[in-house]
């Protein structure tokens, strides 16, 4: 069938040239819109593959095995290079294990006296001491020390030194449990000890006089005895790396905590672990990292973790639970802790349990074809070493780069060692190696909301009404000045803005709050009762007004009530913010030390406020100039019918202009919102950048943006805290996207309802 023919004007025929041009235009646009879609797919998929490791667990693999020489192994422990591992048997003898040649494991001979003979033997694994306890009532500290030796190919080689022997207790006494510590200043130990038929407990400091000629004799200094304190049968005891702290544990199931003060030993604490349960017998004990938390088991497997913290209305710190973690098949038979964080290798018979502390989680755990005796993890936290019952040493490659992460620790509340409770908290560096990573991003999304908030309430009221009054009520000659003026506000750096706000607004307002508040209440006050005063005004006085001035009758009642407000401020201080000073008990006038006062939050110099101002005068351009021109493109008809049919300019606003440009409004409003949500300079520079949870207006906070822009620099390439800033860049772009989806749903409905044909 032949096609019929066009039968348009030629005239009104494009060319073929027009018309390839407009073919190709809509592919390339097409394709742009592609390409953009795949740029933010394949910037998700990148965050999202940097924060994805923040939610595995831990791998292990097996990577070689040495059979040992017959003996009855009682500790193991590694070397920084996991190179020469040794082993100290019941007899106290030591046998290092070159792991990275095939020669038989080597013992070094330690020359104890004769008459002497070990009965306990205790490792301190982030000292890398032995201390060896006698049937005589002595012991003996013995320093292990690890050494490259690089003439020699780089072979790892361990030196031993001991030092003397100290008594600790009675004459004739045998000690059954042993216990040492040493924090560089003081040095502590403390021992169970078996006199006759009963078990005794004893401790005693050890001193060194320095002279001139440097470091003397080291002897024993003051010595205790806190058996009648011990209630029950004493069968594990610790000492923390503070040396100040002595923990006991008895057959019957109760732990006693001796704090060493400059009273002495006393008696701090007391309580039972398992006392809830029906077996409340303490089948092990054992410090954490840091030495601030236990580790305990009962036979049937229960695990439980202790930490030391102030109780609320109280003045010392005490030990707590904290932690339960699920219950292993009986009580631990061997236990290591990690030291590098808060990890722990536990276990009983063939289960091994590789779990983390912070996040109450475990990380790896299995069931071996062996029954596990001793185990141990290499300080590098890399390597894992079991010894089973037949003597069989077993290496395992470790990789957990991120044990302090999990939802729970991101998102949860987590009960960090030293707090009274569980809280949300973000602290990502400390000042010692067995620091607690708090990486809770819960905080920064509270600062993020709060200084949007503070942000939105300042710059939404100005913003609009200054739209509202330009494009209605304005004249056009004037309009066409102040339009481009705002706009170019917009164009402000924001690290200008933060700079003033830190070094200039942040002072003033520190000192004037009373004339904020003044000026915040008289301004809008004012402005409505001139409005109002215009509107009543006769019309043979109105008529000298030209239409869109009479803001000239207003700006000078503006500058005179902005003098005013800011000068009744400290009148209003002195009558209604007064405090009682406690040094001198006089009354005095201030506004900064009434409100932490009436109401127990801080106030701070770099607070909210001055966020909410600074960033709010940010926000005021993009939200004026959006909001002015969906306004201003409210069709003319529209409020030429309004007002033919005898509504005032104000009515014609409000009840025409204003719903028919809703969709553009509430437009401009998310955009101002996204403005506010992302910003960082103003934040970082105006707050005292602390993440806190609290909405106080006169305290800071630290975003999500903010935080990026702090931490990044000192995170390290693919370490935890640098996935964890990833996380904070990924729910900012979630926030983003789900503000703007809401933004255009709502905005398309908007444009429904008030569509004009």
């Amino acid at each position: 069938m032949a096609r019929p023919a066009d039968r348009t004007p030629a005239r009104f025929r494009p060319s073929r040239a027009v018309l390839f041009i407009d073919g190709l235009m809509t592919h390339v646009i097409r394709f742009g819109g592609i390409l953009v879609i795949t740029a933010v797919l394949g910037i998700f998929v990148f965050i999202g593959m940097q924060i994805f490791p923040l939610f595995l667990g831990a791998s292990v693999a097996e990577l070689k095995s040495r059979q040992l020489p017959p003996a009855e192994y009682k500790i193991l422990g590694l070397d920084e290079w996991s190179e020469l591992p040794f082993l100290v048997d019941t007899e106290g003898r030591i046998f290092f294990v070159d792991l990275a040649g095939d020669e038989p494991p080597k013992q070094e001979e330690i020359p104890f006296p004769s008459e002497r003979v070990i009965t306990t033997v205790s490792y301190v694994p982030d000292k890398q001491l032995l201390v060896y306890g006698t049937n005589d009532g002595h012991f003996c500290v013995v320093s292990i020390t690890y050494k490259r030796d690089f003439a020699a190919g780089g072979k790892v080689g361990a030196t031993l030194t001991a030092s003397d022997w100290f008594r600790i207790g009675p004459e004739n006494s045998l000690i059954t449990r042993i216990a040492y510590n040493d924090n560089g200043q003081r040095k502590l130990a403390a021992a169970i000890v078996e006199v006759g038929t009963t078990q005794e407990v004893h401790a005693a400091t050890l001193s060194q006089k320095r002279t001139l000629m440097g470091a003397g004799e080291l002897t024993v200094g003051d010595t205790y005895d806190v058996t009648a304190e011990v209630e029950g049968n004493p069968n594990h005891i610790l000492v923390n790396s503070a040396a100040d702290g002595v923990i006991v544990s008895s057959v019957q199931g109760e732990v006693e905590y001796f704090f060493l003060g400059s009273g002495g030993l006393a008696l701090r604490q007391r309580f039972e672990p398992f006392q809830d349960l029906e077996d409340h017998r303490i089948a092990s004990m054992d410090f954490l990292l840091g030495d601030v938390s236990i580790i305990f088991t009962n036979p049937e497997g229960v695990n439980r973790t202790f930490s030391l913290f102030i109780p609320e209305g109280g003045r010392e710190r005490l030990f707590g639970q904290t932690k339960e973690f699920p219950a292993l098949e009986g009580g631990a038979s061997f236990f290591a802790q990690s030291l590098r964080n808060k990890g722990f290798l536990i276990g009983h018979g063939n289960q091994v349990s590789l779990r983390y502390n912070t996040t109450e989680a475990i990380r790896w755990e299995a069931e071996l074809p062996f029954e596990t005796r001793i185990g141990t993890i290499s300080g590098k936290n890399d390597r894992i070493a079991l010894l089973d019952a037949e003597n069989t040493l077993h290496f395992y490659q470790l990789d957990d780069p991120h044990p302090e992460t999990s939802f729970q620790a991101l998102f949860g509340k987590i009960w960090y060692e030293g707090a009274s409770e569980p809280k949300f908290e973000w602290q990502s560096t400390g000042g010692s190696d067995d620091f607690e990573p708090k990486l809770s991003v819960v905080p920064l999304i509270v600062g993020t909301l709060k200084g949007t908030l503070y942000a939105m309430l300042f710059a939404l009221p100005i913003a609009l009404l200054a739209a509202m009054y330009t494009s209605q009520f304005l004249d056009p000659g004037i309009r066409r000045v102040v339009k481009p003026v705002m706009e170019i506000m917009a164009s402000l750096p924001s690290v200008v803005l933060g700079f003033l706000a830190a070094l200039w607004l942040a002072p003033i307002l520190e000192t004037r709050v009373p004339s904020i508040l003044c000026v915040i209440i008289v301004l809008p006050t004012l402005s409505a009762l001139v409005g109002w005063g215009i509107s009543l005004a006769p019309i043979r006085y109105r008529r000298h007004l030209k239409p869109g001035y009479e803001f000239f009758v207003f700006l000078p009642l503006f500058f005179l009530a902005c003098w005013g407000a800011w000068n009744l401020g400290p009148v209003i201080e002195r009558i209604f913010f007064v405090v009682t000073d406690p040094t001198t008990g006089q009354p005095v006038a201030d506004f900064r030390r009434w409100w932490p006062q009436v109401t127990g939050t801080p106030f701070e110099q770099r607070n909210s406020l001055v966020v909410g101002f600074m960033m709010g005068f940010a926000v005021i351009p993009i939200i004026f100039t959006i909001a002015e021109d969906a306004l201003s493109n409210v069709p003319g008809a529209l409020r030429a019918g309004s007002l033919a049919l005898g509504a005032s300019r104000w009515q014609t606003a409000r009840n025409i202009v204003l719903p028919t440009a809703a969709a553009g409004i509430f437009s401009a409003i998310m955009i101002g919102l996204g403005r506010a949500v992302g910003e960082t300079m103003i934040v970082v520079m105006a707050t005292g950048n602390t993440p806190i949870m609290d909405l106080n207006i006169f305290s800071g906070m630290r975003t999500l943006s903010a935080n990026i822009a702090v931490e990044l620099p000192e995170a390290p390439h693919h370490g935890t805290l640098y996935r964890a800033l990833f996380l904070g860049a990924m729910l900012l772009f979630l926030m983003t996207f789900a503000v703007n989806t809401v933004a255009e749903i709502l905005r398309q409905h908007l444009r429904e309802k008030f569509k004009t044909i």
